[in-house]
């Protein structure tokens, strides 16, 4: 009888203790590396609203904003500052692993974290003023032989980021030197947004999910988007880079980072809380209403992801003589 309470009482103790490991952080919050109104900040919060909404956080969580550097000040601050803060997490994007393969983020790499959840994928677009005088990609690309410097391009990055990196490709394609293009570098793609509809750039370079809130209404027109084929539903009117004569695509991956002393309890209850999110039909509705489309990864499987990717975008950057 002893032996059997002794197992009872030892089995009570263990679970409690795990339930006291594996407890859900008194204040999460979420770090968008940069101002509001861009990537980064429709991240967070749809993390923020699946998490609440079904069930899975029970503290509302937070979002805060800590631009510079295109997502280099978050990286440092989350590694050098708060390598252990349980009830942190970061977004990022293709465009953060572009810059870790470059080297801009300092002297950290795509090692220096632990990679939490990618959520969903977004595609690169090429967009203009619904009253611009470009009306397709070819009108875009004859305008750019003719005067490359005529046109001012703005983008949430600086050169050799991922907004860049997607007008370079289709320079390139179109036998324009990059070099020669005219960019403008914002902190973000709501600054980008801003000063398109302000009429300081005629195009921008960004992330679809970023302008389709202007697109809804009418303000700005996408005259390519860098995806495989048309994409589906509202959005299907949107002609691919590809179909005009440009084989350009670019993915974006959207998801979360903790810092790299964060405790296995803790990673793997914010994992087990991300692997019931992406597994939610619920969910699935929510990432579609952000003009996301699906992609759900955790932990080792996004790790490796991860690390492929830097590699990957290493190669890329060697061509355009981008690596540091």
């Amino acid at each position: 009888m002893k032996t059997a309470l002794s197992r009872v009482a030892l089995l009570a103790s263990g679970l409690l203790l795990s339930s006291q490991l594996l407890a859900e952080p008194k204040r999460p919050e979420c770090i968008a590396p940069a101002k509001p109104g861009g990537g980064f900040d429709l991240t967070c919060k749809l993390a923020q609203s699946g998490l609440r909404d079904g069930g899975l956080l029970e503290a509302p969580m937070r979002v805060t904003y800590m631009p510079g550097g295109v997502g280099a000040v978050a990286y440092n601050a989350v590694v050098a500052q708060r390598p252990k803060d349980a009830g942190t997490i970061t977004a990022f994007s293709s465009g953060s692993l572009l810059n870790l393969a470059q080297g801009k983020f300092g002297r950290y790499d795509e090692n220096a974290v632990r990679w939490l959840a990618g959520i969903g994928t977004d595609y690169g677009a090429i967009s203009v003023r619904a009253d611009s005088p470009y009306q397709t990609l070819t009108d875009l690309v004859e305008g750019l032989k003719k005067d490359p410097g005529s046109i001012v391009f703005g983008a949430g990055a600086t050169i050799g980021g991922q907004d860049w990196m997607q007008t370079a490709l289709l320079a390139r394609l179109a036998g324009i030197d990059p070099q020669k293009l005219r960019y403008v570098a914002f902190e973000g793609g709501g600054e980008t947004l801003t000063a398109m509809l302000g009429g300081h750039v005629q195009v921008t370079s960004s992330g679809l999910g970023e302008v389709t809130p202007q697109l809804a209404a009418n303000k700005i027109r996408v005259i390519a988007v860098l995806s495989e084929q048309r994409l589906p539903g509202k959005l299907s009117n949107i002609p691919t880079a590809r179909e005009q004569g440009y084989d350009i695509t670019w993915p974006v991956i959207r998801g979360f980072y903790m810092g790299p002393e964060v405790s296995d309890a803790d990673f793997a209850w914010w994992k087990g809380q991300f692997d019931t999110l992406l597994a939610s039909p619920e969910f699935a509705k929510l990432r579609e209403q952000r003009d996301l489309f699906p992609l759900s990864m955790t932990g080792d499987e996004l790790k490796a992801y991860v690390f492929k990717q830097v590699q990957d975008y290493k190669a890329l950057a060697g061509e355009f003589g981008l690596v540091q």
